[in-house]
């Protein structure tokens, strides 16, 4: 049965005719949000690995492609894979030190798999000039060439509490600078960060659409331990969100979404060693599973709710009068 929203899977098996799997990477970048450039300690709800896992300094990047293709292939059975740069900033070095990097990464894997797309993540405020000219030109080596930006709220007040490092301005920026060069734009965002609700999701959905980018990631927030926002939980100023509020936040966030955005994910984990709360994300079928029945039981789905501004028909009659 097809999805009610469009997801990544179905994108790629609808391009290649199969799945595509994604090979995570840590190139031993680092973040301006956390060596003093602009902050120390990264973002309230990130760990001191970051985002990635933190392989960097123990395996290569040929050694980390080989363990996940040996893990990958056999798992899932598929023959074509993306490279995705994850762990921390991946453009926050010299740029020909990170075109570098991401050529020795495409050379390495060509040697063990198909390679149809390379993906890098980083900080929209980390994309300056000329990098998406210079990231631009492995279009020809690569079916897929994304760029996933960390935006996580549109809401500026939010941004400075979950100490961003970043505006919103800046987000837009990137975008329009990138898709100019003809990047497929991922734009990172988490449901349910402090003081935020369902009328912040549905038009933050609103915005990725006006933008028009080409992929998604909607992450919920969960609460790692040793971080400023376990403190907060602590200090009960922030709650964590139960399963069926994020699903309500999900299914706005849809609805008001572009049905030609790409949905790459609608949940997010960690290692259980390191969670706090809240448990429900440890089991990733279930809350698709939630999400999935939602949109079903109200016969609902990605876009349906969207509307950026009136119609000819419906502005003509008004003109008129």
């Amino acid at each position: 049965m097809k999805r009610r929203y469009n997801s990544l899977n179905e994108y790629f098996r609808e391009k290649f005719g199969k799945r595509v799997q994604k090979v995570t990477l840590d190139a031993g970048f680092y973040c301006p949000n956390r060596d003093g450039r602009l902050s120390r300690g990264g973002c309230i709800f990130c760990d001191e690995k970051g985002s990635g896992r933190g392989e960097y300094g123990i395996l290569s990047l040929k050694e980390q492609m080989e363990r996940a293709y040996m893990f990958l292939s056999k798992r899932y059975g598929t023959d074509l894979f993306m490279l995705y740069f994850q762990a921390f900033t991946n453009t926050y070095a010299p740029l020909q030190k990170c075109i570098n990097i991401f050529e020795e990464g495409l050379k390495e894997a060509s040697k063990l798999f198909k390679v149809v797309g390379l993906s890098v993540g980083t900080r929209p405020d980390c994309v300056p000039d000329p990098f998406p000219e210079m990231y631009a030109s492995f279009k020809g080596r690569v079916e897929e060439l994304w760029l996933e930006l960390g935006l996580q709220s549109i809401n500026h007040k939010t941004l400075k509490l979950i100490n961003r490092g970043h505006t919103l301005a800046e987000f837009i920026d990137a975008v329009i600078r990138s898709k100019k060069w003809g990047i497929k734009v991922c734009a990172h965002v988490i449901l349910g960060l402090p003081g935020e609700g369902k009328e912040d999701a549905i038009e933050m959905a609103r915005i990725l659409s006006a933008l028009r980018v080409d992929g998604v990631k909607v992450h919920p927030l969960y609460v790692v331990k040793g971080t400023p926002l376990e403190e907060m939980v602590n200090e009960e100023e922030y709650k964590p969100l139960m399963l069926d509020e994020y699903v309500d936040l999900c299914v706005a966030f849809l609805e008001h979404l572009s049905p030609d955005v790409v949905v790459h994910r609608l949940t997010g984990e960690t290692a259980k060693e390191n969670l706090l709360a809240p448990d429900w994300i440890l089991d990733k079928t279930k809350v698709l599973k939630r999400i999935e029945e939602r949109l079903i039981s109200e016969d609902t789905w990605q876009g349906k709710k969207l509307k950026l501004g009136l119609t000819h028909e419906e502005l003509c009659p008004l003109v008129e009068r």
